[in-house]
């Protein structure tokens, strides 16, 4: 599919791609290779006549750009410099180790660098498919197939508002640290890193310009040894001429570019790392205050030499200054594991009630808040990155409008709940994700047993489980559940369910034995509700004084 080119180019020039061409290294000028001011000639170039951006360097030595004795922040480092190019074109037409991909947190081939996927091939996008998306910020790495490079590393790059600017460059700083460091980790030299910030997230071209080209140079100033070369590719000539405006700020080629970089470089540029610094956010450390406690005469004690580092100093009378909350925040994790082992030994070895009599293991210490908390977030983190719409499709739970005043509801159709062939992990993590919106306000639950008694159904320590995942905002803000022809095990299941798991929220049950019952509590258009419920409905009732309406399903007093 490529082939590779036969006519370097010449030095200065920024060579651009031509076709399905293989570009290597060699044909690619390095930053420190490349003349200075005199050999960019923006002036004479017409692909860079924006007359928008000023040119840093013009600046005479003895005016705007003295560094009136200040101390560079990128000092003059030709090892470095050896190792940055800057190329005009597609990187994927270069021969490198690693090419960089910018797209989205799904991994979708629509969003990411438009040619990428045709040039490597249909294997790209079945690779991705299987990662299981990528966060903002992070980076995964895949085979490339068909191009010229080992691998292809794929980054999403953040949205940008001028109100979080702050947390975008972070952001955006992480992606490119990213990509470098899973470059060291699969053992490779070489990379080529388009422009991973995109119009469509509204990022201004020129700061993203300075995040991703002094993040590189933090990173190599660590990592030097470890990579042969970093490519800065551009698609477009304003991006190639705000490169090449800002790598002498970052990547001083000699004295005079550093002393000019010195006035021309933002205020900010970052920490070792490259991301912003916040000064708020510091973590400031005082010393405590001087507290005067007499001490009884001690007779001196000679220690031996070999007991001296084991003594310990007494922090006493530290403890008075301290918070018991925030002591708790700070327990040493051995301590916290002692007592979770022996939290959990202590609840098994006790009489489990529940499980002798068929209810499952509902054994186990309670979680404390901040448990709950992080085990709610990690699921719902893992479940805004997974896709579920097999779950979703089978209609088990799902959204209704509002009850009779206002609360939101939420359906639960037992009979739908088909434990042979359900992901109960996978069906957790749509349960998160689909409640998530509804535990911040009142709401209210319909569980329609109907016909449900048919299935088998998950024992009581799984509804525990779901129950401290969803965590005790869902406990606070639950209206009512309404469980419509409720059976008799069912009523069993619910009372050991306020006996053995939660008194608080099983207390909340609504026992429902008629549609026409159920829709005092919730409008019967604010519910989409299955065909077989109306037949069992009318089967377990009789039909008397009922009709129903076999359009619009529809439940009437017959006149």
């Amino acid at each position: 599919m490529y082939r590779t080119v036969a006519t370097p180019t010449t030095r200065g020039e920024s060579p651009s791609s031509s076709g399905d061409s293989v570009v290597t290294l060699d044909q690619v000028p390095r930053w420190s290779d490349a003349e200075h001011r005199s050999s960019l000639q923006y002036e004479n170039d017409p692909s860079f006549s924006n007359s928008y951006f000023p040119d840093p360097l013009t600046s005479s030595p003895g005016g705007e750009g003295s560094s009136n004795g200040m101390v560079s922040r990128f000092p003059v480092d030709h090892d470095i410099n050896s190792k940055i190019y800057l190329w005009r074109g597609n990187p994927w037409n270069l021969e490198v180790d690693a090419v960089v991909n910018s797209t989205n947190e799904n991994l979708d081939e629509a969003h990411s660098s438009p040619g990428l996927h045709v040039a490597a091939g249909p294997g790209l996008a079945e690779e991705c498919a299987t990662l299981g998306g990528c966060r903002t910020g992070m980076a995964k790495v895949t085979n490339a197939y068909d191009l010229p490079a080992r691998r292809v590393i794929h980054t999403v790059g953040p949205k940008y508002a001028i109100k979080y600017h702050t947390a975008a460059e972070n952001a955006l700083s992480h992606c490119y640290r990213s990509c470098l460091e899973l470059l060291i980790e699969n053992g490779l030299k070489s990379i080529a890193m388009g422009c991973i910030y995109t119009e469509a997230k509204n990022y201004p071209r020129e700061p993203a310009a300075h995040v991703a080209i002094r993040t590189v140079r933090r990173f190599l100033e660590k990592q030097k040894d470890k990579i042969n070369a970093v490519v800065f590719c551009t698609t477009t000539s304003s991006d190639t001429e705000i490169y090449k405006r800002l790598l002498p700020l970052y990547f001083p080629r000699d004295k005079l570019e550093e002393e000019v970089a010195i006035s021309k470089l933002p205020a900010d540029v970052g920490d070792e790392n490259g991301e912003t610094i916040i000064d708020e956010r510091k973590i400031r450390i005082k010393p405590l205050p001087k507290k005067f406690v007499p001490k009884p005469p001690q007779a001196p004690v000679d220690l031996p030499v070999s007991d001296v580092g084991l003594t310990r100093r007494n922090s006493s009378h530290l403890d008075s200054y301290l918070d018991p909350a925030f002591m708790s925040l700070i327990k040493d994790p051995d301590e916290r594991r002692k007592e979770q082992w022996e939290k959990t030994a202590q609840a098994q070895s006790g009489w489990n009630c529940a499980k002798l009599l068929g209810f499952g293991d509902l054994g186990g210490p309670p979680l404390s808040s901040a448990e709950e908390y992080s085990l709610h977030s990690r699921y719902l983190s893992k479940a805004n990155s997974l896709n579920l719409s097999e779950i979703a499709e089978m209609k088990i739970v799902y959204r209704g409008g509002v009850d009779s005043e206002g609360r939101p509801v939420m359906v639960v159709v037992g009979a739908h709940f088909l434990l042979r062939c359900l992901d109960l992990e996978r069906f957790v993590l749509h349960v998160v994700k689909e409640f998530e919106p509804l535990i911040q306000k009142p709401y209210t639950i319909v569980y329609l047993h109907s016909a449900a008694s048919l299935q088998m159904q998950p024992d009581l320590g799984w509804m525990r489980r779901v129950q401290q995942i969803l965590g005790r905002k869902h406990q606070r803000n639950l209206h009512a559940i309404y469980v419509l022809h409720p059976t008799f095990h069912l009523k069993a299941s619910i009372f050991a369910l306020q006996l053995f798991v939660d008194n608080v929220v099983w207390k909340k049950v609504v026992y429902v034995d008629r549609l026409l019952q159920l829709f005092r509590y919730v409008p019967r258009e604010q519910l989409t509700i299955p065909d077989f419920v109306f037949q069992h409905d009318l089967e377990v009732n009789g039909g008397k004084g009922l009709i129903v309406d076999p359009r619009t399903k529809y439940v009437y007093h017959r006149p």
